[in-house]
C-alpha cells in the first residue's frame, strides 16, 4: 500500500516563497512519475506541475510556469513543489498524486495515489 504525506504548507505573503514536500512510502517509488495539482473552494482539482521517474521530464501548467519547480529525490522517496512569487490566486489545497507508470501526466486519472493535502494561503 502507497502512501504519500504532503508538508510545507502555510500562510505566506503575496511575493513570497513556500517549498512543499511530499514523502512517499510502500512502492518504488524512483519507478514512477509524481504530480502536484490543487483545489480551490468551489473549483475542480487542477494540475500544477509533474515530473517523470527519472526527472528529465517536467511540465508545468502555464499559470505557474516561471514560478513553480518541481524536482524529486529519489534517495529520499520524496518529491518537492518550489513555490515562488506567490500569488492570492495560488490559494489553494495542494495535492501529491503517485502515477502507475514512469510517465508525467497532467490529467487527475492518470494518477492513482494521492496524498491528503496540504493547504497553501497567500495573502495580498
Amino acid at each position: 500500500q502507497v502512501q504519500l504525506v504532503e508538508s510545507g504548507g502555510g500562510l505566506v505573503q503575496a511575493g513570497g516563497s513556500l517549498r512543499l514536500s511530499c514523502a512517499a512510502s510502500g512502492r518504488t517509488f524512483s519507478s514512477h512519475a509524481m504530480g502536484w495539482f490543487r483545489q480551490a473552494p468551489g473549483k475542480e482539482r487542477e494540475f500544477v506541475a509533474a515530473i517523470s521517474w527519472s526527472g528529465v521530464t517536467r511540465h508545468y501548467a502555464d499559470s505557474v510556469k516561471g514560478r513553480f519547480t518541481i524536482s524529486r529525490d529519489n534517495a529520499k522517496n520524496t518529491v518537492y513543489l518550489q513555490m515562488n512569487s506567490l500569488k492570492p490566486e495560488d490559494t489553494a489545497v495542494y495535492y501529491c498524486a503517485a502515477g502507475p507508470t514512469a510517465v508525467a501526466g497532467i490529467f487527475t486519472y492518470e494518477y492513482d495515489t494521492w496524498g491528503q493535502g496540504t493547504q497553501v494561503t497567500v495573502s495580498s
